[in-house]
């Protein structure tokens, strides 16, 4: 009896060993799988890359991610909230997570010099034709989003719940994630438990995911207002009302918002980025239109600098005695991305261990936007993390000579593709089946 009950207590720390080191393991897929499919994923990109598409444009992005991962075994659907997909994985009894990747370019002419470089030109909202390329890695983020959904796919024994990939339309215009909202995507499909995207980052070397608990990305709206004066030569301006002047004297008023009236702890920008008035030398102009882009992490200190640079603008023609008040239109772009501190502590312990700890990293947050923010004031607890898109010897020279690099949304930004896009699926795969119960 006695060496009986000696035997089973040593087949109970050998078990509770094992489940302990079940448990120390990160849930993860291996190098040599993601080495295995990366030829298809290169040659994904590379078409990617060749063939983008504007906003709410992306029929032939999404027909080309939908197709691939039906032949996966997951249940699709097209056209949410425009031209996004949704494919659903259900594995058993679990919770349900949410992989999101974005699938517009930019307007931008490209100048990589990349082999397959994008040359297409189309139409855009406006009616305007214009140069397309994916200057800020969506076609990298596009790349690592199917490849995770492959790993995910041929690995479902280490995960159970459910996987919703998602691809959304109109990021760059901060539109799509509210419009596939709009369209159901929480009411016809599961409602996830839990949200996750991976950005490329111009400040990291290639294949370092950066965190950052808490606000990560600015809250983003448009201004335009248009100034209103009385026209007329321009060698007699006493007989007009000039609205360039007014329009001058408002610019540099703009610049005591953030410095004179908002709490230096609250980050925030104002910037005008375009300013229109005018046909010649000698005329002056009925008025002149500006563009503003204001940036915040605070709620309070959003509305507080938009209602100020209505008061700016009005103050300005009043005091300039202008024929009417300015037309002052705020356009609401996103809300500020929030990182769950908590979900966000849980995913670097996870990529820590499937990574290595010198691979993750706190960032700091960025003034940037994303419109992933509004799958978190959706009531899921949402996380954007970053991955390094740089060759570190580059990104080393940079910091040493003071000179920058091309970073997103340049017409010269062009990620370092191979280390990325691996890091990228073994961090996509990690997190997913830490969360889904790996």
């Amino acid at each position: 009896m006695k060496s009986t009950a000696i035997i089973l207590s040593c087949l109970l720390v050998v078990i509770a060993a094992g489940a302990q080191a079940n448990r120390s393991t990160s849930p993860s897929v291996s190098a040599e799988q993601v080495a295995a499919i990366y030829p298809g994923i290169e040659s994904l990109y590379i078409d990617l890359h060749k063939s983008p598409e504007l906003a709410f444009q992306e029929k032939q992005t999404a027909a080309k991610l939908a197709e691939r991962v039906k032949a996966l075994g997951y249940e699709v659907t097209t056209g949410v909230g425009g031209t996004g997909i949704v494919a659903v994985m259900k594995n058993g009894p679990g919770p349900t997570v949410m992989m999101r990747t974005e699938l517009d370019a930019l307007p931008v002419l490209e100048k990589t010099g990349l082999p397959f470089a994008s040359t297409v030109t189309t139409k855009n909202a406006a009616g305007e034709t214009v140069p397309v390329m994916h200057a800020c890695g969506h076609d990298l983020h596009m790349s690592a989003w199917y490849g995770t959904a492959e790993l995910m796919a041929k690995n479902k024994q280490k995960w159970h719940g459910t996987l919703m990939m998602i691809g959304q339309p109109a990021e760059e215009v901060l539109q799509g994630a509210a419009a596939m909202l709009k369209d159901g995507l929480f009411t016809r499909f599961p409602k996830p438990d839990y949200a996750l995207s991976l950005h490329d980052e111009a400040t990291l070397p290639a294949g370092t995911i950066g965190y950052h608990p808490g606000f990560f990305r600015a809250s983003a709206d448009t201004v335009e207002v248009t100034i209103f004066g009385r026209g007329g030569h321009g060698a007699a301006p006493h007989d007009t009302v000039d609205p360039i002047v007014i329009a001058s004297r408002f610019v540099l008023g703009l610049q005591t918002i953030v410095s004179r009236e908002n709490n230096p702890m609250d980050p925030a920008v104002i910037t005008v980025g375009s300013i229109h008035g005018g046909t010649q030398a000698n005329i002056i102009p009925d008025q002149v239109k500006l563009q503003l882009t204001v940036r915040t992490f605070n709620p309070a200190a959003r509305k507080r600098m938009l209602a100020a640079i209505e008061r700016e603008a009005k103050g300005e023609a009043m005091a300039a005695n202008a024929p009417k008040e300015p037309v002052v239109e705020i356009k609401a772009g996103t809300d500020a991305e929030f990182n769950d501190p908590k979900v966000t502590e849980r995913m670097v312990a996870t990529l820590r261990k499937a990574l290595g700890p010198d691979k993750v990293v706190e960032m700091p947050a960025k003034m940037t936007s994303e419109d992933f923010s509004q799958y978190g004031l959706a009531g899921v607890p949402a996380i954007l993390l970053h991955i390094g898109a740089v060759d570190p010897a580059k990104l080393a020279e940079s910091k040493q000579s003071g000179k920058p690099l091309p970073a997103p949304h340049s017409p010269q930004w062009a990620p370092v593709f191979q280390p990325t896009v691996e890091a990228a699926i073994r961090a996509e795969t990690a997190v997913l089946m830490d969360l889904l119960g790996g």
